[in-house]
Formats: C-alpha cells, structure tokens, sequence
C-alpha cells in the first residue's frame, strides 16, 4: 500500500512539474508575441507620424505654389536703382575664320 500511495505522489508530482513547463512555455509564447505586437505596434506609429509629417510640408508646398503666400513685395527691384548700373555695350568686332 505504501508503495502505491509512494508512485502516486510521484506521478502527481511529474504531471505538475509537467503543467507547470507547459504553463511557463505559453507565458513565454504569449510575452513573445506581445513583445512582437508593441514591436509592431510602435513601427506601425513611427510610420504615420512620418507620413503626417509628409502631408504637412506637401499641404504647405501646396499653398505657396497655388499662390496663397506669395509675398514678393520685398523682393522687388527698385526702378530708381538700375540708373546706377552701367550698361555693358555687346562686342560685335570680331571675325569668323572660314576653313
């Protein structure tokens, strides 16, 4: 009787030993995976807020070439200013030689 109630404990304590490896196994499956998803998860975010950023700069490119910010007034050339600048004569006098 002893020997039975002795195999008993035994193989009760191996098949909790067994769960308990079973039970670690699928934590470590379910951190893995979760690991995987916030992995992606946080790519995922990386990459929309690059794409904002993308919209963002073509929204304004947009804006100032459809002509809403155009503000060349201080830009603009003075008429009075080109008196001042002398006039360079184009040099006409030379010869082409013929082969």
């Amino acid at each position: 009787m002893k020997i039975l109630l002795l195999f008993s404990l035994i193989f009760t304590l191996l098949l909790a030993s067994k769960n308990s490896v079973q039970m670690d196994s699928n934590r470590t499956k379910e951190n893995n995976s979760t690991q995987h998803t916030l992995q992606a998860d946080s790519k995922l975010n990386e990459n929309v807020q690059k794409a904002i950023a993308k919209e963002k700069k073509f929204k304004k490119e947009q804006k100032f070439y459809q002509g809403k910010d155009y503000n060349l007034s201080e830009k603009g050339v003075d008429p009075a200013s080109l008196n001042k600048i002398n006039l360079i004569k184009p040099d006409y006098d030379y010869e082409m030689l013929e082969f």
